[in-house]
C-alpha cells in the first residue's frame, strides 16, 4: 500500500526534476502488448503528469499518467540523454 506522504514526496520531486526532460514511458497495453512513448514531460498536476510526444510525421499528442501508476510499476519512466548535449561535449 502506498502512503500519502510517500506519494506527496514523489510528486514534489518529480515536478522539480522532470519538467522539460526527455523521457521514455512504457506501460502494459494488455494481451502481451507493450506501449512505448518517447517525449518531453510537459506538466505536473495534482494527480497526473503529461508527456508531449510526436506521432507519425509532425503531429504532437499528449499522454497523461497518474503518479500512482509510476509508484506501483504499471508505468515505467526512463530519462533519455539529450543528443545535443552529447554533441556539444565532443
Amino acid at each position: 500500500m502506498i502512503i500519502k506522504s510517500e506519494l506527496d514526496k514523489f510528486k514534489e520531486s518529480f515536478s522539480k526534476c522532470m519538467i522539460g526532460k526527455r523521457v521514455r514511458l512504457t506501460s502494459n497495453g494488455g494481451r502481451k502488448r507493450l506501449i512505448v512513448y518517447e517525449g518531453i514531460v510537459e506538466g505536473c498536476y495534482p494527480n497526473v503528469f503529461s508527456v508531449r510526444y510526436t506521432r507519425g510525421s509532425a503531429k504532437d499528442d499528449v499522454v497523461s499518467y497518474s503518479y500512482i501508476d509510476v509508484l506501483t510499476g504499471k508505468v515505467r519512466i526512463y530519462t533519455l540523454q539529450e543528443e545535443n548535449k552529447s554533441e556539444a561535449a565532443s
